[in-house]
């Protein structure tokens, strides 16, 4: 025990560095494997054009190669196919065809098969490599639409979370959120919204974001001996910050930005922790005029985001037509460039 003490700090050292060299073996790998995927859909690709084959020869060849590396796996018919069309797909676009090789096979697949825009792509090919989004997380954030929600969403966040938080902060806040999962008529009051919410706290974290957890509603404040109540108070893991939710059935209203920016002060003034970022508010609303939320967080100097909801299964058509010029996205998804 006491030469374990003695050599704690060696032994530390020797352990992050295992798990370093570990992490860079498989990063390793996997780009050679991709490597070795492309240049196979390449051959099949080259072949077909010199021959004038069809699909068939990746038919004869996948039973070829299952025969001579018995036991590998990857070299099925609809995998070769893959390696054709991710060749295909990538061959001619310098900036996505280094960063495929960034991430692995499995995921390259679900965005090469599931976005046809190649901007849409890169957000997520970005994302992957960036947060490390498990192959589950990825497909949760495709059918909740987070490219679309990434670009459209309502915050103030460049101007008061610090540029090494900054993009995990906005892809954390949507614009408007899906609440299908609840069972209640268009016409409710806030306090059944909030219950609703609670009451169904699993479906309703997996909406806002894998990284949230919950810690009460109704959450008290005290302030000058006079009490108050947040909504809904989350943690965020990442970003490792309070998040206060306001909840509001109606419209925004550009008085809601004022009353969250005195309980985010209040709970960095009372509740946030020494080693805690400064905490976020998100104003989750029926709906809202774009340009009143914009002008209403101009001069909020915490971070607040403004968001919708509903009950409905696809990004409505209102939001569809909103989304940035390719031009602007191409300059926004450029922010994801660098790992942090």
């Amino acid at each position: 025990m006491q030469d374990l003490i003695i050599y704690k700090d060696l032994i530390t050292e020797i352990k992050t560095l295992i798990y370093r060299r570990q992490y860079e073996a498989m990063k390793a790998v996997n780009k050679e494997l991709i490597n070795l995927y492309w240049e196979i859909g390449e051959e099949i690709h080259n072949q077909q054009q010199e021959k004038g084959w069809g699909k068939s020869i990746v038919e004869v060849l996948a039973k070829e190669l299952q025969l001579e590396f018995p036991g590998v796996k990857g070299f099925s018919a609809g995998n070769l196919w893959r390696m054709r069309n991710f060749y295909l797909n990538y061959h001619e676009n310098e900036k996505l065809a280094p960063l495929v090789r960034e991430i692995s096979w499995s995921k390259n697949i679900i965005i090469m098969e599931r976005c046809k825009d190649y901007l849409e792509r890169e957000f997520y090919i970005k994302a992957v490599r960036k947060y490390g989004w498990t192959k589950d997380v990825l497909t949760n954030n495709l059918e909740n639409k987070a490219y679309e929600k990434y670009l459209l969403n309502q915050t103030n966040f460049d101007d008061t979370v610090p540029e090494k938080y900054r993009q995990q902060a906005k892809l954390a806040v949507k614009d408007d959120y899906n609440f299908d999962f609840l069972e209640m008529g268009l016409e409710h009051r806030e306090a059944e919204l909030e219950a609703a919410l609670v009451k169904n706290i699993r479906a309703f974290l997996r909406e806002i974001g894998e990284d949230f957890a919950f810690i009460d509603s109704q959450y008290h404040l005290v302030v000058d001996d006079t009490d108050f109540h947040i909504d809904l108070l989350l943690f965020h893991r990442r970003l490792r910050c309070l998040v206060a939710i306001d909840l509001k059935i109606g419209k925004f209203e550009p008085e809601y930005a004022g009353k969250m920016q005195f309980y985010l002060t209040a709970l960095n003034e009372t509740k946030k922790l020494p080693d805690e970022n400064p905490s976020i508010g998100i104003i989750i609303c029926k709906g809202k005029s774009r340009t009143i939320v914009e002008y209403a967080l101009k001069t909020a100097d915490v971070p607040i985001g403004v968001a919708t909801y509903g009950m409905y299964n696809i990004l409505p058509d209102n939001l569809k037509d909103l989304l940035p010029t390719p031009d602007e996205i191409a300059g926004r998804l450029e922010v994801l460039n660098d790992l942090s």
